[in-house]
């Protein structure tokens, strides 16, 4: 939509044509945002065209709003209907991968863009189909906005926007405002808010939040904003006088952990007694000395550090217990409805998505009646297909709730379960490996522990990702007694994590098979 205007005011006489462009993903409000830039320049007596260029989808094209403008002398300008390379003298940017992007672009530049974005991140498509970990690095972007800019003003202003009730928009129109970048009085910026129409309170308090925010993170290059859902070091733990009794023995052995090792060593035990109980924590602590012991100052104590992260995730495998567990934990209700911003005396209703198969029935079973039922296929089968179909349970629902909580309840059984019987038979085998190549290759032995990040997942997914896990570890007799063993045990660790399909590890592995 092009929209053009005449309206005049008492301005600078400047003809020049102020350019400016808006990155924004659906749900974002970029074209309020850009009607808003359009009426505060009509406001003040320029004249000013908007167009936009639809991104490709919701994480893989962001759209782009450009808006034209300059001040109204009595001749018609012509714009143009989509920016440039290098010639933007204003990028706003709703998201920090965003920015990058307009720079890669070439739509930033040195000599004149000022370059506004919201330093909070959104996952990009490409980013969460990578199995291992997709994520861009965040500080790279910061540090080539604030070169390949003229100005780069970057704060959360997500985050100012959700504190105020509104959207981005309204936090990004005040940021430009607070910029400078445009010559117009912060009252022309809020009195185009006002006649917006709904939500005008919520939008001129984040508004305010976003011109205050410019105004004191003017090149904010390098600010590191905490991750979102990061997990605090340590959570408060409450509980009977005799449990919290077993934990704090529990945690007075983790101090006696070397330094290094301590943090990690005090994650996974709250992880694995989360996940199941003290004597689980128990447990894995037993397994983590064999590691420590190994272990020593002159490694910085990798291994230790590498076994106490990956003993706690093995140990706390997703079945269909620990999905239900979470799914009926108070905590979850909260975030939920934190996240779709319920408000007080709402109804909320969730329903929940199961598509169970055979294995995941069985695996909790008691372990000789599922060894019993997946030995025999022709039974296996005609269970299968009356159990792997789509369910959808609603647990707002008093049913819905109480099915998924007794499942999740079954977790004081689980020791006796044949999910739990393989999963540990698997570890042993693992763990076992690893550390029977400390004495003859100490950094082999941390990479085959690194490798159990392989593993993760539910139902199909766990199935492809401990299929990954084999094969990389079936290169291993290849390598082994090579002095870069462990590098090539990385490589190929890598190279899984890198696509869904493993066509990269296909291919490393016949790299591997050639060095014979």
């Amino acid at each position: 939509m092009v929209a053009l205007s005449s309206t005049k005011a008492a301005v600078p006489q400047d003809d020049s044509i102020i350019k400016l462009a808006v990155l924004a993903v659906g749900g974002q409000g970029g074209g309020v945002l850009a009607d808003w830039i359009t009426d505060v320049a009509e406001r003040n007596g320029y004249l000013a065209q908007s167009t936009s260029v639809a991104g490709v989808a919701q994480r893989t094209g962001a759209t782009i709003y450009y808006v034209e403008m300059c001040h109204d002398a009595g001749r018609r300008p012509v714009f143009a209907l989509s920016p440039a390379q290098g010639d933007v003298d204003i990028l706003i940017a709703a998201e920090l991968m965003e920015a990058g992007r307009a720079i890669m672009r070439g739509f930033v530049t040195p000599d004149r863009t000022t370059l506004i974005a919201s330093s909070h991140r959104i996952a990009a498509v490409s980013e969460k189909i990578e199995p291992g970990d997709g994520r861009a690095s965040s500080e790279k972007v910061r540090a080539t906005a604030g070169n390949a800019s003229k100005r780069f003003i970057a704060f959360d202003m997500e985050k100012v926007a959700a504190d105020a009730g509104s959207m981005i928009s309204a936090s990004l129109f005040g940021a430009l405002a607070g910029s400078g970048a445009l010559p117009f009085p912060r009252e022309s910026y809020e009195e185009t808010i006002s006649t917006s129409g709904r939500g005008v309170k919520a939008s001129l308090a984040a508004f305010a939040g976003g011109y205050e925010g410019a105004r004191g993170h003017a090149r904010d290059v390098g600010a590191k904003a905490e991750p979102s859902g990061a997990t605090p070091v340590s959570r408060s733990v409450r509980g009977p006088d005799r449990l919290m009794r077993d934990w704090q023995a529990l945690r007075a052995r983790v101090e006696v952990y070397p330094e290094t090792v301590r943090d990690m060593a005090g994650r996974g035990l709250q992880k694995v007694v989360d996940y199941q109980d003290i004597a689980y924590g128990r447990e894995y602590l037993d397994r983590l000395d064999k590691a420590v012991a190994l272990d020593s100052a002159a490694h910085e104590y990798a291994l230790a550090v590498a076994g106490a992260k990956h003993l706690a995730n093995a140990m706390c495998y997703d079945d269909m217990i620990r999905v239900s567990d979470l799914k009926t934990r108070s905590t979850r209700d909260a975030r939920v409805r934190r996240e779709v911003e319920v408000k007080n005396g709402t109804i909320l209703q969730v329903t929940e998505y199961f598509h169970p198969r055979i294995e995941e029935f069985c695996g909790t079973m008691p372990a000789r009646l599922g060894h019993y039922i997946e030995s025999r296929p022709k039974l296996a089968g005609f269970l299968d297909r009356r159990i792997n179909r789509g369910r959808r349970i609603r647990t707002d629902s008093f049913t819905g709730f109480a099915a998924l909580w007794f499942i999740g309840g079954l977790r004081r059984w689980r020791r006796g379960l044949l999910r739990h019987k393989v999963e540990m038979e698997h570890l042993e085998r693992w763990y076992r490996l690893a550390l029977d190549h400390v004495s003859a290759d100490y950094a082999l032995a941390v990479e085959i522990l690194n490798c159990r990040r392989l593993i993760k997942g539910y139902s199909d997914t766990h199935v492809r990702a401990q299929s990954k896990f084999d094969r990389v570890l079936s290169g291993l007799d290849l390598v082994k007694g090579r002095d870069d063993a462990s590098d090539w045990i990385r490589r190929l660790r890598e190279a899984a994590l890198k696509d869904e399909k493993g066509t990269m590890l296909d291919g490393a592995l016949k790299t591997v098979a050639s060095l014979r």
